[in-house]
């Protein structure tokens, strides 16, 4: 997964109201929320919740199925799961440090240089 695959997820949850939303849902496990249950446990009107929810859909945070009169939302738990994933893919692996020279590659004189100054830290 690259960054810009992952990004629209991002972007979507840096809205207060979308992120309580999505909680409210992973919460909710499986089974999911229909809509005026989401409604009434964030205070949120039809309306702003609508938007909200069609933001995360189209995200590809949220599923939704039609149930009858009424619309179960869901976590997409795997689409949760490859952005955690994405996020501590790399956790720990650590950060080369070393200053590009003008060509894009680290000199020898930059790698010595840099070397001592994290042995001084």
């Amino acid at each position: 997964m690259k960054e810009k695959d992952i990004a629209p997820a991002f972007a979507a949850l840096g809205h207060e109201a979308r992120l309580k939303i999505y909680r409210q849902l992973v919460k909710a496990g499986r089974d999911g929320l229909n809509i005026g249950d989401i409604g009434r446990l964030l205070g949120l009107p039809a309306s702003t919740l609508a938007h909200h929810l069609g933001t995360l859909v189209q995200a590809g945070l949220v599923t939704q199925e039609k149930q009858g009169r009424e619309t179960r939302n869901r976590a997409d738990f795997d689409v949760m799961q490859n952005i955690v994933g994405f996020i501590a893919d790399e956790c720990c692996s650590g950060v080369d440090l070393l200053p590009l020279s003008s060509s894009g590659s680290t000199t020898e004189t930059d790698a010595t240089c840099n070397k001592d100054s994290r042995a001084l830290a």
